[in-house]
């Protein structure tokens, strides 16, 4: 018995996308535009990962009790200290950003702060145990910042050639700019929000990346082959054709995936929150972008019909 969502939304619907390409357009320029400007505004708030400083995370015998934590803490002299509970409620995360100035002493410093906190909480909690402590120099961190953009500039570059060689020039060129697309968005939602941005929302980006490129690439397969089963259909038809036929099929690859990732930002804590937060919202880029973004484009880029033939 076939699966009773999937006839939910028939493959002739005939929902014209393609007539309101121009508001959906305007729309995703506004996104844009807001995001880059949320980004020259606000800025990332960098995790320790790019920024450097300490990390530790505690057990405590029962409960935690964040308050005295956070009070221990801030007593130090250290900076700001953030703590927070992640997945039960005796375990502790405590971050503390970077010391000022650079080069060995400070490096020093660091070990130095860390290990004043680990005795301080070691001393005035009984039965506390460090269960993992990091320090990352400032010279790392900038490492880890090239790296992660580098990451992302060689995956964006290696879609553009994958879809270039697979369909041609026309769907590469859509097939980024989505990408492009979605990449600055998510972004952009760390830059209003102020959510930690880490090497994990890096590994999100990435993995969105991913995702969108291969909604895409079932869009465009549909598209190859109606273009060339309709010979004689406007261009524009056949979009629409193709993304009504494949829609089905989005929405319920986009459901199930964001069932999993809404499970994980409840449960996971606030060490995955990053992660699983711009999973959700890269996946409701992406899958609108599939739709209103990769496929319209091929309008404006001109897709060649003959170059859809065998």
């Amino acid at each position: 018995m076939a699966f009773g969502l999937v006839s939910l939304i028939p493959n002739d619907a005939g929902i014209p996308f393609i007539r309101g390409r121009v508001i959906a357009f305007a729309f995703s320029v506004l996104m844009i535009i807001g995001s880059l400007t949320a980004y020259a505004v606000n800025g990332i708030n960098f995790g320790i990962d790019f920024t450097g400083g300490i990390q530790m995370e505690i057990d405590t015998d029962g409960p935690a009790d964040l308050a005295q934590i956070r009070e221990i803490a801030g007593s130090l002299d250290l900076g700001a200290a953030d703590v927070q509970g992640f997945g039960e409620a005796d375990k502790v995360l405590i971050r503390l950003q970077a010391l000022e100035g650079e080069g060995l002493d400070v490096e020093a410093a660091q070990q130095q702060a860390r290990q004043t906190l680990q005795t301080a909480l070691e001393e005035q909690i009984p039965g506390v145990t460090v269960l993992a402590a990091d320090v990352l120099g400032a010279k790392v961190s900038g490492e880890l910042q090239i790296a992660g953009l580098t990451a992302v500039l060689v995956a964006l570059g290696l879609m553009l050639i994958y879809i270039w060689f697979r369909f041609e020039w026309q769907y590469s060129v859509g097939a980024v700019l989505a990408l492009v697309h979605d990449v600055i968005i998510t972004i952009g939602l760390f830059a209003v929000t102020q959510m930690e941005f880490n090497l994990s929302t890096v590994a999100a980006i990435l993995t969105i990346v991913g995702y969108s490129m291969n909604d895409t690439v079932v869009v465009y397969d549909r598209i190859r082959e109606n273009l060339r089963k309709f010979k004689k259909k406007e261009i524009g038809e056949v979009l629409n054709l193709s993304i009504n036929d494949t829609l089905s099929r989005t929405i319920l690859t986009s459901f199930t995936t964001l069932v999993a990732l809404f499970a994980l930002f409840a449960i996971g804590g606030p060490t995955l929150q990053g992660f699983s937060a711009a999973m959700i919202f890269g996946i409701v880029v992406g899958t609108y972008s599939s739709i209103f973004v990769a496929a319209p484009i091929l309008m404006i880029t001109k897709v060649n019909r003959d170059s859809s033939e065998d």
